[in-house]
């Protein structure tokens, strides 16, 4: 082989080399802007002034380098989400576009869960990691109702009626560890066509259990004006019931619950003031509540110093608030290791990472 032939093998081989590299930096480049907003902060600074600290004792809770960050959006109102630790995901409600939204975490993308959901509101999982839906209004306008939804993607009807007459329009769900479904009725989704369907309601306002094991129905509370987030202590010894349409103030009741199932007496746990507004609301390891915030509607209420979550201690002292440039309905904890608080807020979903973990994480 010659000079020329060895040059000219070299130049061959320098644009192969050349090509690939292109193809590879290419497809690199096509990475980096949507893993650049795979999980857009809010604020660039640490420690992120949207974690704002009401109490020292938040400080133990709040990390002093995480960030509220924005994972998705286009969503009309975000309800409802729930964490499915197995496949790496969360499932969120999109109720007036009647359909569930599924943020993948491996791939930083949102995509349909599930068209025509009925309206679908609340969702959680059971002890065999089942999806359980809060299903406002059926497509026909018929059926207010709870679903199971089985491995082979069937749907079990579990509950759609108390003593023959329909619900209103089932909103939030969970499941305690015997088994048994708990869920608040209040008439939100009943009276329009956006989030469901206008129809005459049968039923007080009201918080049922469906039993583990029989599936009978029992109405364990009819006496709160629009009950909406609902969630157990870490002991399951309490039950907290977000009162959404009480005067003059919105209210959160604590709820002894008794061994059989039935609930006791019940105290004032938190109370929203002249302008606070609850939604979903969860329960940390410590028993810390996470309350979905915003605005009454009061003309005193300023919504973008509402809006968010906020934080109680055990003894109903707000302790901390994550703002958000939108109100947020509902939230639940997810993560690898139950750490990362997600909140469904109106049109996107957020995220931040704190230093405790859901009730509920199975460890």
């Amino acid at each position: 082989m010659n000079d020329e032939q060895r040059l000219d093998g070299s130049r061959r081989h320098f644009l192969k080399q050349s090509l690939a590299y292109s193809v590879a930096a290419a497809g690199a480049g096509s990475l980096l802007p949507h893993l650049a907003h795979a999980g857009e902060p809010l604020n660039l600074r640490y420690p992120d002034p949207s974690v704002e600290v009401l109490d020292d004792s938040f400080l133990d809770l709040r990390l002093f380098n995480a960030s509220v960050e924005k994972v998705a959006t286009g969503l009309r109102w975000a309800e409802g989400p729930v964490w499915v630790g197995d496949g790496r995901y969360l499932l969120v409600s999109d109720i007036p576009n009647n359909r569930i939204m599924r943020w993948d975490e491996i791939s930083q993308s949102l995509g349909v869960y599930r068209e025509s959901s009925n309206y679908s509101n609340g969702l959680t999982r059971d002890n065999e990691g089942r999806l359980i839906a809060c299903e406002g209004s059926t497509n026909q306008g018929l059926g207010r109702r709870i679903t199971r939804t089985e491995p082979d993607g069937s749907i079990t009807v579990l509950a759609d009626n108390f003593e023959g007459k329909r619900f209103n329009s089932p909103n939030d769900i969970v499941v305690k560890r015997d088994g048994s479904v708990w869920f608040t009725d209040p008439p939100f989704q009943a009276g329009n066509e956006y989030e469901g369907h206008k129809v005459q309601i049968e039923l007080p306002h009201g918080v049922y259990r469906i039993d583990g094991q029989t599936l009978k129905v029992t109405q364990v509370i009819d006496d709160l004006a629009g009950p909406n987030g609902l969630c157990f202590s870490p002991d399951e010894q309490t039950l907290y019931v977000v009162e959404g349409r009480a005067k003059p103030n919105r209210l959160v009741w604590a709820y002894a619950v008794n061994a059989d199932g039935t609930l006791g007496a019940r105290r004032k746990h938190i109370d929203g003031g002249a302008t606070g507004a609850l939604d979903g609301i969860k329960c940390d390891e410590a028993g810390n509540l996470w309350c979905g915030w915003g605005s009454n509607g009061s003309p005193k209420g300023k919504p973008e110093e509402l809006d968010g979550v906020r934080v109680f201690n055990t003894e109903g002292k707000a302790i901390g608030h994550v703002y958000l440039p939108e109100r947020c309905a509902n939230l639940c904890f997810g993560g690898s290791k139950g750490n990362r608080l997600f909140m469904a807020s109106s049109h996107s979903i957020y995220s931040l990472y704190v230093n405790t973990r859901g009730a509920t994480f199975i460890k």
